[in-house]
């Protein structure tokens, strides 16, 4: 049995090649560089997803080589706090995030030196973030909203524009800024800055460390959708750089975001350096993830499952009410360029047929070697938690027909649910199973065997027939599935 995942990405190459890459555009400017770190800083599980072989936390890898010379600036929309936005990889929200990466940073000997709240409005949960911050010894800096951006330049590069911002005090050469997610307002953070040590008589650069789109991808390339389908709710559009083909000649790939841009940042270095070090928003990216790519199929169909996987995540979503109908469309659109549909995510026929065959809810696992287990619904366990201990039994070569947990085990947890914690269904969670596996695994040489499986779970595909409870999904996330469900609630 294979359990071993294709790679289609050397990520030993690309640490070497990156770190390289940033210091030579440190060396570029004088005094100071601000560096715009796009996409996850320490657990970009999007990337190690599309390309396999990326590890999530290359980025912070690197960035641990140059820990003496930079320091880390953590942004934050204000709007995302005010409206609870959530990391949809980790389930947790945005202002929550922003403490995690502050300690995570911190704990393994980075320099966090500031968090700056932008597009700050006086938001009365804003304010108490805020609060909190301090509490914990964290410096705060405001940035506000700027009429007219990003078009006005005389009025974005002025006193009432940048200069408005509150100025972030630096001590080093390289100054990483970074967020959550996207859309939080790192390049006009960066750009701020420059403004602000412009008048300080300080010469200071910027870059743009942005993973996705990769530049010198095609732009209809499945690793470039599967970046439009991860930004859908911001409207994100993969583009040819028109400034670049202009410059060069060349054709690459950005986003609209960034080109929108671009002619403020252009007018901005002309404004304080006399010329811009700049001819597009290529140039200012240091990204070389697109030359550490090693087998272009694999990482084609490690993306074209990711567009899949996230069309099922907005349907679940519109399902929740938590997103508009227009996400949903996009999805769809960007499956068609992908030339992929539902049909090619195998764990949904075979977990419908479970149904089907049932008349109860259902689950299907993908494993490594293209295996598809399935779970069913049960008086004890959901069709999640069958499976997950069906899986259990395949990696560790234990018999179908075992019981792992005995029925001992399992009802008093139900009794525990449905007569004191007021649970209406008394089925155990995947968490719970768990947790009656590791007791029964005391006493118990299989439910052993099987415990020592958990962590080949990592990176197998499931999909349910259901939308799961939070707890479940929380559970798969945390062992590393990619989980789809049916937008449909048991």
């Amino acid at each position: 049995m294979n359990n071993e995942m294709k790679t289609g990405f050397d990520n030993d190459k690309y640490l070497k090649l990156q770190s390289e890459h940033i210091r030579q555009r440190i060396a570029q400017f004088g005094d100071k560089l601000y560096l715009e770190f796009g996409g996850k800083l320490f657990d970009d599980f999007h990337a190690s997803r599309v390309l396999p072989g990326f590890k999530p936390d290359s980025k912070l890898q690197m960035l641990l080589q140059l820990k003496d010379d930079a320091e880390i600036v953590i942004v934050i929309n204000s709007a995302d706090i005010e409206k609870n936005k959530v990391r949809g990889d980790l389930g947790i929200t945005y202002d929550l995030d922003v403490i995690r990466l502050f300690n995570v940073f911190t704990k393994i000997g980075l320099y966090v030196s500031s968090v700056v709240l932008t597009r700050y409005e006086e938001q009365p949960a804003v304010l108490a973030f805020q609060s909190r911050l301090e509490a914990l010894g964290v410096k705060v800096y405001r940035h506000y909203n700027i009429k007219g951006y990003p078009s006005n330049l005389q009025k974005i590069i002025s006193d009432e524009g940048y200069g408005n911002n509150e100025y972030i005090e630096t001590t080093r050469r390289l100054v990483v800024v970074t967020a959550p997610g996207p859309g939080s307002g790192k390049m006009a953070t960066c750009l701020s800055q420059i403004y602000h040590e412009h008048k300080r008589g300080v010469s200071a650069g910027y870059a743009k460390f942005e993973t996705f789109p990769i530049w010198n991808l095609p732009l209809r390339h499945p690793v470039n959708i599967a970046y439009e389908a991860a930004t859908a709710d911001l409207n994100d559009v993969n583009m040819i750089d028109p400034f670049h083909l202009e410059a060069y000649g060349k054709t690459t790939v950005n986003y609209n975001r960034d080109v929108e841009i671009f002619p403020v940042l252009n007018a901005m270095f002309e404004k304080i350096l006399g010329e811009s070090p700049y001819k597009s928003p290529t140039d200012m990216g240091v990204n070389m993830a697109g030359n550490c790519i090693v087998d272009d199929e694999v990482v084609c169909k490690a993306a074209c499952d990711e567009i899949i996987r996230r069309y099922y995540t907005a349907m679940c979503d519109f399902r929740k009410g938590l997103i508009s109908e227009e996400e949903v469309y996009k999805l769809e659109l960007l499956m068609k360029q992908a030339n992929v549909s539902t049909d090619d995510r195998k764990v949904v026929a075979a977990a419908l047929a479970r149904e089907e065959e049932t008349h109860a809810p259902a689950a299907a696992m993908e494993l490594p070697d293209g295996k598809i287990l399935t779970g069913r619904t049960s008086e004890l366990l959901g069709a999640a938690s069958a499976l997950l201990l069906n899986a259990l039994k395949y990696f560790g070569g234990i018999p179908d027909d075992v019981l792992l947990m005995s029925p001992h085990v399992i009802e008093p947890i139900m009794n525990l649910k449905v007569k004191h914690l007021g649970n209406n269904n008394p089925r155990i969670h995947t968490d719970e199973t768990l947790i009656a596996l590791s007791i029964c695994a005391n006493t118990d040489e299989n439910a052993r065997k099987a415990m020592e499986q958990i962590s080949k779970l990592h990176g197998c595909e499931v999909h349910s027939t259901v939308i799961l409870s939070a707890v479940d999904e929380r559970t798969f996330k945390r062992l590393g599935v990619n989980l789809t469900c049916e937008p449909k609630y048991q």
